[in-house]
């Protein structure tokens, strides 16, 4: 019993521990984009300002235009998770519940893509879109992560798991493939296919090497690489304006995870349906 209540104590210990590491250099952020120049570098720089100021967000929206930076993350982000999922579904359920010739090499292929690192395919996507005329636009910034060899296993796995009784009912009600997918197979895959749009979202939101690589003009480029050009801009004099711009740049992926955490964990609480 002393063990085990030692077990916990060590347990409690390591998690508060990794949360307050984990929380603070937000907290540092929050209360820095709002601290005027001068109390950043006082003695009392740890604790919040008791004179807030928007004055570094003024000096960031003057000095870049990140709501346009904003306005192309949105763009892309959004196009590219809506393209992925119209291409995952139903390449999903064609590896999951439909039988023909190749099946198993097609599926693969896309495995292989899941063990590629990313910076392997630069040189080759960036010839791709290069020839096809794409450079500095923002359909370059989708176009190349539209297939999704992670998405596709993932559901994959969870159409899988739909009984086939279940398939059965729905053909004998006048289900056709597409409205199986619709009504029965999405519902069901709700908790897997968020899980899926918050990494997507967060990896496309942070993407920095591909976007470096295709874009050279402001008119096209995304948050983070403003950030960085940003960065380069200040020369880290002012650490107030830099972190009103970090806390411009991650508070909506911040949020968006807040608002689908309880989807997120649920994923990985669903054990799956068993046939």
């Amino acid at each position: 019993m002393k063990r085990k209540k030692l077990g916990l104590i060590a347990k409690y210990t390591i998690l508060f521990s990794v949360t307050i590491l984990t929380i603070i250099p937000m907290y540092l952020i929050i209360i820095m984009a709002f601290k005027p120049g001068k109390e950043i570098f006082s003695a009392t720089y740890l604790l919040p300002t008791l004179k807030p100021t928007l004055e570094n967000f003024s000096v960031v929206f003057r000095a870049a235009p990140f709501l346009r930076y904003l306005i192309n993350t949105i763009i892309v982000v959004s196009s590219n998770l809506l393209l992925q999922l119209l291409v995952i579904i139903p390449a999903a359920y064609a590896f999951a519940r439909l039988s023909f010739r190749g099946s198993s090499i097609l599926f693969g292929l896309f495995i292989v893509q899941i063990m590629l690192p990313i910076e392997a395919l630069l040189v080759p996507n960036y010839q791709v879109v290069k020839s096809l005329g794409l450079f500095d636009k923002l359909p370059a910034l989708i176009m190349p992560f539209i297939a999704s060899g992670y998405g596709t296993f993932l559901l994959r796995q969870v159409f899988k798991q739909v009984p086939k009784d279940l398939e059965d009912a729905a053909i004998i009600d006048g289900c056709g493939h597409i409205r199986f997918i619709w009504h029965v197979l999405i519902p069901l895959a709700r908790p897997t296919i968020t899980t899926f749009s918050l990494v997507s979202v967060a990896t496309r939101w942070n993407d920095y090497a591909w976007p470096l690589i295709i874009t050279d003009s402001p008119r096209v480029r995304t948050l983070s690489i403003g950030l960085g050009m940003f960065v380069q801009q200040e020369s880290g004099a002012d650490w107030g304006v830099l972190m009103a711009a970090t806390l411009f740049i991650s508070f909506p992926i911040v949020l968006f995870f807040l608002i689908l955490q309880r989807t997120f964990l649920e994923s990985f609480m669903t054990s799956g349906l068993k046939g």
